[in-house]
């Protein structure tokens, strides 16, 4: 990363650095590592030297996902007000599992994430703003339905916003309401089976593919684009570690 990044993240990793722990020109290097084991998708085991200690970075990474740093980072940028978020948008994608990380002990079955007809399947539930950024992640079983997973996204602390944007798989009397008693606008199509027809803002409804260009921006990195990580928590900590970085270079530009 260059200065102006690690300038971002250096008091965040000071702030949860124990007594005796690692000095910061240590933990650049070690972020360094994290962020090049997110964009390549490699093993642990085949990073490269000049970062250190495999296992040592791993158990780093481990410390601050449990922490709860990567998504602490992230709610700060999103309350930060520089990209406000009165217009927000939610979608899901589904993600194939390696099968390296279905099969051990605590792996995606053991955490509910079940076996489909394509096989082992994570699926990450996305809430973007009108600029394309994420505001909040979450992930479940493949087989698990959007109505699940906006429950799992929306709840007292996530920011409020005036106008809601989501596909008409979203389309349903509960998430209507609770859009609606949040002080929001609902923005979603109607499933043709209803009796009523539901108008929309076309308009509106077209920034909707800001949430789907959110998704690509984050499978770039292919450890996100193929789900490589046994555990939940790691999978979910570099999905929030990769949505930092996109506000990062956001917000210097």
């Amino acid at each position: 990363m260059d200065d102006m990044e690690w300038a971002f993240f250096e008091p965040f990793l000071r702030a949860v650095r124990g007594r005796g722990g690692r000095p910061a020109s240590d933990h650049r290097r070690v972020l360094d590592a994290i962020f090049w084991i997110a964009r390549t998708g490699s093993p642990w085991r085949d990073l490269p030297e000049e970062f250190g200690k495999w296992s040592s970075v791993y158990r780093q990474f481990r410390r601050w996902t449990l922490a709860g740093l990567w998504e602490l980072i992230l709610d700060v940028l999103n309350d930060s007000g520089t990209r406000p978020g009165q217009v927000q948008m939610i979608d899901s994608t589904i993600i194939r599992a390696h099968h390296l990380a279905a099969g051990a002990k605590g792996g995606p079955q053991k955490e509910g994430f079940g076996r489909s007809k394509g096989g082992f399947t994570t699926k990450i539930h996305l809430i973007a703003n009108a600029h394309g950024l994420p505001v909040r992640a979450e992930i479940s079983g493949g087989e698990v339905s959007d109505f699940k997973g906006f429950d799992a996204l929306v709840d007292d602390d996530l920011p409020e916003a005036r106008v809601f944007i989501a596909d008409r798989g979203y389309d349903s009397n509960h998430i209507r309401s609770v859009i609606t008693r949040r002080g929001g606008t609902p923005v979603i199509p109607g499933k043709i089976n209803r009796k009523e027809p539901i108008h929309i803002d076309a308009i509106t409804y077209a920034l909707r593919n800001r949430v789907e260009r959110c998704f690509n921006k984050l499978k770039c990195s292919r450890r996100l684009a193929t789900r490589y990580d046994k555990t939940a928590t790691s999978y979910l900590g570099f999905i929030h570690i990769v949505a930092a970085r996109l506000w990062v270079r956001n917000l210097s530009t």
